[in-house]
């Protein structure tokens, strides 16, 4: 039902997103070449030319919404990260929509409308369209969710839910359909076999019967699915319960016994009808992976370039100022747990580990140079793993790469820490922009980094991007969200 219903409320969107972006093209050149607003300069092209291009941005946008998993309905995400999702799509389909029309014009176009520049797109209406996407995609979106919230607060077109087991795994199912009531479900209560002992059931929730009395209570609660929650040495009930579900026609949910093994998010796979449960399934492949890695070489290519020359002078101060090499070489495990040699300026004096050994920088450090100390307050030193990010040893965003003689201690002492290598290591991260950097609790680092692994998405990466420069580059210091 929950799958049914998500690819119903998607195939909407699918719909109302290409009507609205064509809407948002055809407004974007009213507002440019009827307004009056924006002087024009080289004539008006005819309205029919933009009537033409516009069911082919119409199709774009959904296109772009669908790589940065706006179709895959995560209630989780607060309103600011549906912005930055549906503001990244818009820009997607900004790029798709001018490489795509000039491409068609140079190539496929007839010579006669290639002439008319029957395919030519003002830089301005696709700048204008931008905005007006955005805000017709956010506006929408958010209007289709209040209503379907007030319809259920009210009661209308709620389903009827009954968990089987009132354990620890029930009580879990019970607590993420209150959390979201946008799903339209309503629990009428638990069946669970200790109720021949006692009627206490969770939340306000009561304990209707045990596992041999679900036929009656489907037929007199009106039960529309029921969720099967049983501890694996208790699933000997299960098919009685499903019997009984046949009888009334209900639909039947199984969440297996197996969150204590799940530390990313599972999903069900089929291998020729064969259900397969993936454990720690991860968004950041195929197109998505290609696509994170464009972002990545295009921005780490950029950045380069443009700060050459500063990068230049950090490196004549640090000549300058103290002995030893400019860039200092460490090596550090990425992807996979994969090591690689990581560049950063050096900010310590030369062999400053020699008497130590690996060993955790504290802020007052004194090993640190006078001048090292201004480049870790702003990261300065962190810049050269641009290079890094150029070769494909790490990406602009991920979890930050450790040592491995760091490594080799902590995969014992905290569980799910090498899961942090199912992507590649980043030069800033999610638990580094929420305050979780440097000499600070490893066990909120993974907790952060993990949140990231599973909620990938571009949008998500140009979120901690801008967090990074207002938050990470010494502006001001963030401290740690819990």
């Amino acid at each position: 039902m929950v799958r049914r219903y998500k690819r119903t409320l998607a195939a909407f969107f699918i719909v109302t997103d290409a009507l609205l972006g064509a809407a948002a093209f055809l407004a974007a050149y009213l507002l440019r070449f009827s307004s009056g607003v924006i002087p024009i300069t080289k004539g008006i092209p005819p309205f029919q030319q933009y009537l033409l291009v516009a069911p082919f941005v119409g199709l774009l946008v959904p296109v772009a919404y669908y790589f940065q998993g706006l179709y895959s309905l995560r209630r989780n995400r607060s309103r600011v990260d549906d912005f930055f999702t549906v503001f990244v799509g818009s820009i997607v389909a900004v790029v798709l929509g001018i490489v795509t029309t000039l491409y068609f014009q140079a190539y496929y176009m007839p010579d006669a409308l290639k002439d008319r520049g029957a395919f030519e797109v003002s830089q301005i209406v696709w700048a204008i369209f931008l905005a007006l996407n955005v805000a017709f995609t956010f506006l929408s979106r958010e209007l289709v969710r209040q209503t379907l919230e007030r319809r259920w607060r009210a009661g209308i077109g709620l389903k009827r839910i009954l968990i089987v087991g009132a354990g620890e795994l029930g009580r879990l199912v019970a607590d993420k359909i209150i959390e979201h009531r946008e799903l339209g479900y309503h629990i009428v209560g638990f069946v669970d076999d200790r109720a021949e002992r006692d009627h206490l059931g969770y939340r306000g929730l009561p304990l209707l019967g045990t596992a041999a009395q679900t036929d009656e209570i489907c037929q007199r609660e009106n039960v529309d699915h029921i969720y099967i929650a049983l501890p694996l040495e208790h699933h000997h009930r299960m098919l009685e319960v499903i019997e009984a579900a046949a009888k009334n026609l209900v639909d039947v949910k199984i969440v297996p016994d197996l969150l204590q093994f799940i530390a990313l998010r599972a999903r069900i796979e089929d291998m020729d009808g064969v259900p397969i449960i993936n454990l720690n399934d991860v968004p950041l492949q195929g197109l998505s992976a290609m696509a994170k890695r464009t972002l990545d070489v295009a921005c780490s290519a950029i950045l380069l370039a443009v700060l050459a020359l500063p990068l230049a002078a950090v490196a004549l101060i640090i000549r300058l100022t103290s002995k030893g090499p400019v860039l200092y070489r460490q090596e550090r495990m990425s992807l996979d747990g994969s090591p690689f040699t990581v560049y950063k300026f050096r900010s310590m004096y030369d062999d400053a580990e020699a008497a130590t050994g690996p060993v955790w920088a504290g802020d007052a450090d004194p090993r640190t140079t006078p001048v090292g100390r201004c480049l870790r307050r702003f990261d300065i030193d962190e810049l050269p793993q641009l290079f890094n990010v150029l070769r494909g040893d790490m990406s602009l965003v991920g979890p930050r790469p450790e040592r491995p003689y760091f490594v080799e201690q902590f995969k014992h002492r905290f569980p799910y820490y090498m899961l942090r290598h199912k992507v590649k290591s980043g030069i800033t991260g999610w638990a580094q922009v929420n305050g979780w950097r440097g000499n600070t609790s490893i066990e909120k680092r993974i907790e952060f980094d993990l949140y990231y692994i599973e909620n990938w998405s571009l949008s998500l990466d140009m979120k901690i991007l801008w967090l990074t420069l207002v938050r990470g580059l010494g502006l001001f210091k963030q401290a740690p969200t819990q």
